[in-house]
């Protein structure tokens, strides 16, 4: 086709928020009421359209954060899930969405704002397993973000940030259970974490347990990038690392 013939799609561009923390041992998910059609009083992920041609797409993610559920946005380490285009993705016309991620220990209550009619957090075995149904293909994005998350535990050091100044190592598996969603054999998680040098390191004095057990405090290490990785099949029960 010659190039003076040739226009551009009508394309316009979206950003959506994947934030994860944990509650209650349980992973939770930010999700919004819709205000507005279409899909409105549906769950959805906060987040919109740019709101100029001149706004950055990360900036514009912080504002959506903010305007929708109340959330700084600028506190967060916000990473680029990925971008989701597909044809009829969006029933407003052709509607390419940039995803964020965040997961951050801590988080607030959100509260609704703009076009939201309300933003809570939501145990995320509800929201993949269907108990929660979302607007858009946001359930694909979910489960990517959530997928995203449980790798980062494998290969960094973040789960500890989700942890008291000191902790025991069942603490720490707490956190990992809760955010990869299954139950983890205590001594292969015991050995593995203890291998793994720079990961946590001793804090002092014992705690008692529910058992009234001594166990160990430990406090988070210099190490950042965990080497060999945590894998999750090698951490369940019924294996043997």
């Amino acid at each position: 086709m010659p190039t003076d013939e040739w226009e551009p799609p009508a394309v316009l561009l979206t950003v959506d928020l994947v934030i994860l923390t944990l509650r209650d041992a349980r992973l939770r998910l930010l999700l919004i009421e819709r205000g507005v059609a279409p899909f409105r009083g549906a769950h959805a992920l906060p987040g919109g359209f740019l709101g100029h041609l001149d706004e950055d797409i990360e900036a514009a993610a912080r504002r959506e954060l903010a305007e929708e559920a109340g959330l700084d946005g600028g506190a967060l380490h916000l990473e680029q899930l990925g971008v989701y285009g597909k044809p009829g993705r969006d029933p407003r016309g052709r509607v390419v969405s940039v995803a964020y991620l965040a997961i951050s220990p801590r988080l607030p209550d959100p509260v609704a704002g703009t076009d939201a009619a309300g933003a809570s957090w939501h145990a995320v075995d509800d929201v993949l397993g269907g108990a929660v149904p979302l607007a858009f293909d946001h359930h694909r994005i979910v489960a990517d973000g959530v997928e995203r998350a449980r790798a980062k535990l494998e290969h960094s050091a973040l789960a500890t940030a989700f942890c008291a100044d000191t902790f025991t190592i069942s603490d720490l598996q707490e956190v990992y259970e809760a955010v990869w969603g299954t139950r983890l054999d205590p001594r292969n998680f015991y050995r593995k974490v203890q291998r793994t040098e720079g990961f946590i390191v001793a804090a002092g004095p014992t705690r008692k347990t529910e058992t009234g057990r001594p166990a160990r405090l430990f406090r988070a290490g210099p190490r950042q990038v965990l080497h060999p990785p945590m894998v999750r099949t090698a951490l369940t029960k019924g294996t043997d690392e």
